[in-house]
């Protein structure tokens, strides 16, 4: 199952930047002329965003994708092949995906496309200026609503990714008839009332929270919602400028504060091996109330049923200190990066199916996924389950997670989920989390460290 975690581990980090920034096999094409950004049918031989249907038989284009996102592409390339005779084959880099992906770009292996997380330290991670095409003036981006087209997939003013799906936000999921059944009518407005009802439904016999720390990955949800206020008010500037640290009282206080919990007992008995698709079953048969996770946890749930059952059974809001503010987060699956492979018609070809993506073919993508549409163009299919709905509205009044605003993405998660299963303590999580982003921020060179 997807992480959407780490930038990488320490030494893959340090030593990948490296080799690809000094990779010989790489070439650096020129920035993007500016082509048709209404429709992208420009027709021009020459012109950077070449028409939808310009011919590309005997063209063939790979894309990588994470064993979560393989599929995702199917309605699209199909469609897109019919139209110009490209040949399309997508590849499947196991789990660890981010890894898996670094270790081949540093080899010089690139594809043409890729799922890849948007964030700045994710394409500082790809070395994006070095090996990923610009994609300023995307023709699809005019169609995009305003606060979606600079959220996420930039780096140093220029745009490296295309979102095809809404970003994940973390937030809580519960089950509706565990609440109505348990006199909880009203949605916690803050963090307090989420830890007060938490509380009630303990004392009628129910399990608040179910956890996942067998899996590991979603452990750091607990840390980051609970800084969203902290981020809202410049934590993670902070943080990448080296003047507040992980072991400091702010973001100490909330590791510290998610191992209370625990300790109280309002998550699973089998915290310490259960897994993601254990979390699924719970909430969905009513074995918890409510799970703090992202978008793919709903994705998970739309596998198990269908979306009238969904909606009469699972909610989302989101959460913080202060208020209901969503912590966004994109994940590799929400967006495709172009990678300069040094063969021009490929990457003319790899554009020219991004514009198809989010251009003629978007219409059936979002149909086919069953997704909100980032599109003022498409609708959104009526048959999207509301709880999806509601994820993507809070986007409107959400910060940025750790992975979106930090330079670097250490393993909080691993260490996170090591002070779950009883070896760490809250204080060791938070020195190993700052001694591994240091190291991080300096493989970077990132002033300050």
């Amino acid at each position: 199952m997807k992480k959407f975690l780490t930038t990488t581990a320490l030494v893959l980090s340090a030593g990948m930047l490296l080799a690809s920034c000094s990779d010989p096999s790489v070439t650096d094409t020129s920035e993007p002329t500016t082509g048709s950004s209404a429709t992208g049918n420009t027709s021009a031989e020459g012109d950077y965003w070449p028409a939808q249907d310009t011919d590309l038989e005997g063209t063939k284009l790979t894309i990588w994708a994470a064993q979560n996102s393989n599929t995702v592409p199917e309605s699209v390339i199909g469609a897109f092949s019919e139209l110009t005779g490209a040949d399309i084959e997508v590849v499947t880099i196991p789990d660890p995906y981010e890894q898996g992906v670094q270790t081949k770009v540093a080899t010089g292996d690139k594809p043409d496309l890729a799922f890849w997380q948007p964030t700045g330290s994710m394409l500082t991670a790809l070395n994006a200026t070095t090996n990923l095409q610009p994609l300023d003036d995307a023709p699809w981006i005019g169609n995009t609503p305003m606060a979606l087209r600079n959220l996420t997939g930039i780096l140093h003013d220029t745009r490296y990714a295309a979102l095809i799906t809404s970003p994940a936000v973390e937030g809580v999921y519960y089950n509706k008839k565990v609440f109505a059944d348990n006199g909880v009518t009203e949605i916690p407005e803050d963090w307090d009332s989420f830890i007060a009802t938490a509380r009630d439904l303990k004392s009628a016999g129910v399990t608040p929270f179910f956890e996942m720390a067998g899996d590991r990955w979603g452990t750091q949800w607990w840390v980051q919602v609970q800084l969203a206020d902290a981020a809202a008010d410049g934590l993670w500037d902070r943080v990448n400028r080296n003047e507040e640290k992980f072991t400091d009282p702010t973001i100490l206080g909330t590791i510290e504060n998610y191992k209370g919990l625990i300790d109280e007992g309002l998550f699973n008995s089998d915290i310490k091996t259960a897994t993601f698709e254990d979390q699924g079953d719970a909430l969905l048969n009513g074995d918890a109330a409510m799970v703090v996770q992202v978008n793919s946890f709903f994705g998970q749930l739309q596998a198990k049923t269908d979306s009238a059952t969904l909606d009469d059974t699972i909610g989302f809001f989101p959460i913080s200190p202060s208020g209901n503010v969503g912590t966004f987060i994109p994940d590799q699956s929400n967006a495709l990066v172009a990678f300069k492979t040094g063969d021009e018609k490929r990457e003319s070809a790899a554009r020219q199916l991004l514009s198809f993506w989010l251009g003629d073919g978007y219409p059936a993508f979002v149909e086919a996924q069953n997704t909100v549409s980032l599109s003022d163009n498409v609708e959104s299919p009526a048959s999207v389950p509301q709880a999806l709905k509601d994820i993507h509205a809070s986007l409107d009044n959400s910060v940025g997670s750790m992975q979106a605003l930090a330079v670097a993405n250490p393993d909080l998660y691993i260490f996170l989920a090591d002070m779950i299963q009883g070896t760490t303590t809250p204080e060791q999580v938070a020195q190993q989390t700052q001694d591994q982003f240091e190291q991080l921020a300096r493989a970077q060179g990132v002033d300050g460290f």
